[in-house]
């Protein structure tokens, strides 16, 4: 792949790399019944996934308890309730999650031909260690970016611009890839390409709707032949 045109390359997790929803309903649910509260559904899981697993809990009691999302977020309980979240989400990692086709054989080739691997997410830090680690990608990325790993989160391109300088790319060389809205627009502030993937989650919405300069439908296309022509093509 010596005419690979990209030498830096950004990855979102959840819904990206590994299909996590499930489990992350299960923490979420776990902790509303310890609570006393009424289970939520995995479609509304779903669709609160992007901002980081704090919000999306925030979202839930709102949800349940039928009130602003800001009011939840300034409660005085809130803290004890995200802690007895953190301890299911904890246990529950890597339970009921799993990489979507093809991530394993092409983060590995990838990273073979020299290309530089980031892995950059909004989830906490905590959590995305243990998937990582349970999936065995924790030595395929060059650096991780988690949603506390810096002041500001994704869609924020402070994370993006970081790693440019790290690894010395210009942005005209680094691609981001993911499924949603958010990190179509962490990548569009940052001044890099996207590429984006149809089966995540994206808030409900169609990825398409985002407009990345690219749908793929499988990590696989960052390292076929075709993927290669395709990248100078008009979009």
């Amino acid at each position: 792949m010596s005419a690979y045109p990209f030498d830096l390359i950004l990855f979102d997790l959840d819904g990206t790399l590994v299909e996590t929803a499930p489990e992350i309903a299960d923490a979420v649910n776990d902790t509303l019944t310890a609570l006393g509260h009424p289970a939520v559904s995995q479609q509304e899981v779903d669709d609160w996934i992007g901002h980081g697993t704090r919000e999306l809990l925030i979202q839930a009691l709102a949800r349940v308890l039928d009130t602003p999302a800001e009011t939840v977020r300034s409660a005085e309980a809130f803290p004890r309730i995200e802690a007895e979240f953190a301890r299911h989400y904890q246990a529950r990692c890597g339970t009921r999650s799993r990489l979507y086709p093809h991530v394993l054989e092409s983060l590995q080739a990838l990273r073979a031909a020299g290309v530089s691997l980031v892995l950059m997410t909004n989830k906490e830090g905590r959590y995305t260690q243990t998937v990582l680690d349970v999936h065995g990608l924790s030595p395929l990325f060059d650096r991780v970016i988690s949603g506390d790993t810096l002041p500001v989160k994704k869609p924020d391109p402070a994370g993006v611009h970081d790693c440019l300088e790290m690894f010395d790319v210009l942005q005209a060389r680094a691609l981001f890839v993911g499924d949603s809205s958010i990190d179509v627009a962490t990548a569009r502030n940052a001044g890099i390409s996207v590429w984006a993937l149809p089966y995540g989650y994206n808030m409900g919405e169609p990825i398409e709707a985002c407009a990345p300069d690219r749908v793929i439908p499988d990590l696989s296309a960052l390292t076929t032949l075709p993927a290669l022509r395709a990248s100078a093509a008009p979009v």
